[in-house]
């Protein structure tokens, strides 16, 4: 399950683990405009743990989810 909130400066994506248990915390996604941070709760220190990628990052991401095992380079071609 997830749910999107459009905040005043971002986008705001909560990924919910309905799998098999142990279930993992909940995965928060805020998307601005120059970065994309995805938090989550370390149940073992009580702290969010935060990771922060660049619009480039999360553009290369979205893309190895389909591809298979290699190394990719992704070149803009001019228009």
């Amino acid at each position: 399950m997830f749910s999107i909130e459009h905040e005043f400066d971002s986008t705001v994506i909560t990924l919910v683990d309905e799998g098999p248990e142990p279930l993992q915390e909940d995965v928060v996604i805020n998307s601005f405009a120059e970065c994309v941070t995805i938090e989550q709760l370390d149940p073992r220190t009580d702290q969010m743990q935060k990771i922060t990628l660049s619009p480039e990052q999360v553009r290369d991401l979205a893309a190895a989810l389909d591809l298979p095992e290699g190394v990719y380079q992704i070149r803009e071609t001019p228009a």
